[in-house]
């Protein structure tokens, strides 16, 4: 999306005073391209008459394209995606090439398996150069299970040759201490993803608090309708931006179910249909610090799987050892 910039600040938008500037932050729109992705309903709620809410999201509609478009259009604006690589070239070539900006990537796997080890070393390469399967931003962490650990992407930065201290700096990192937190963590970040370059969105893991506080199933709707909002932000953000977006999921056991892997993701059909790439992490048994990753949902790539390995110094491919 090729954006124009007419207006720098939500102020700029007309019909928004000081009170309704206000009000869209207290909501989380602290950007006019997160108010030109809201719903007319989302500032309703906001205290903002909905005739007025629709005329500022219209106004904000034009700072990007927003329109019926032609195919061949579409593949043009297209070349503005870029991938991040993961760190080995099997599990970049299994992807298409690395992870998609503007989409959400999920990791799904047991306890153990390197989803978090994967997460810390994107949050290394994406300070990369494009040269290099970068893409020359920093990294928002919203970190629920304590798993964020600085030392990790020290070893990893020195492996890469970096500045340990340089890419520290480049990494925000929120602690989310329940659902409702994790929610509001991700509504206030447009201007934070805005102001210091953010290219890679990290939910780590998006399902823990949800999990735990909403059992049932007289609270699966709630949960299931929270949850739902919670991804359709992190892709507003990640599409807005050209950015990203990668969750953790945890697993629960289905033996010779879920295409024979023995288990399956939780979080139902909302994550299912919101994640655009869906990859299974598992260890190669007896082999210590081997995984198997098992592509199962792709918009453009076959299912298939890779090997690769996690060692002190990061993601590698297997033949680096």
């Amino acid at each position: 999306m090729g954006v124009k910039r007419e207006y720098s600040d939500i102020e700029d938008l007309p019909r928004v005073g000081p009170s309704t500037a206000t009000k869209l932050r207290n909501m989380g729109f602290h950007t006019v391209e997160s108010v030109a992705m809201a719903t007319v309903e989302e500032l309703v709620e906001a205290g903002i008459p909905e005739k007025t809410a629709r005329m500022i999201i219209d106004e904000a509609r034009k700072v990007i394209r927003v329109e019926f478009l032609q195919a061949s259009e579409l593949l043009k604006l297209r070349e503005n995606i870029r991938k991040l690589t993961t760190g080995s070239r099997a599990l970049d070539e299994l992807v298409g090439g690395g992870l998609e900006t503007s989409t959400i990537t999920e990791l799904f796997g047991e306890f153990g398996t390197g989803k978090s080890q994967i997460c810390h070393q994107l949050c290394v390469n994406v300070q990369l150069s494009y040269e290099e399967g970068g893409l020359e931003g920093g990294a928002l962490y919203i970190d629920t299970e304590n798993s964020f650990r600085p030392n990790r992407i020290v070893d990893m930065a020195k492996y890469r040759g970096l500045d340990p201290d340089k890419v520290l700096e480049n990494i925000l990192v929120a602690p989310a201490y329940n659902s409702d937190h994790q929610m509001l963590l991700l509504e206030k970040a447009d201007e934070i993803i805005k102001k210091n370059n953010i290219k890679l969105v990290i939910i780590d893991s998006v399902m823990s608090h949800f999990r735990s506080e909403y059992l049932g199933r007289e609270l699966l709707a709630r949960r299931q309708q929270k949850l739902n909002k919670h991804l359709h932000r992190l892709e507003r953000l990640a599409t807005v931006f050209n950015a990203v977006a990668v969750v953790t999921n945890q697993v629960m056991s289905r033996p010779n179910d879920f295409f024979s892997m023995g288990a399956y993701p939780v979080g139902g059909h909302i994550i299912a249909h919101r994640s655009h790439t869906r990859i299974f992490i598992r260890k190669a048994h007896g082999k210590p610090g081997l995984r198997i990753a098992r592509l199962v949902v792709s918009l453009d790539r076959p299912e298939g799987e890779c090997v690769f390995r996690i060692t002190n110094e990061g993601v590698i491919d297997e033949e680096e050892v």
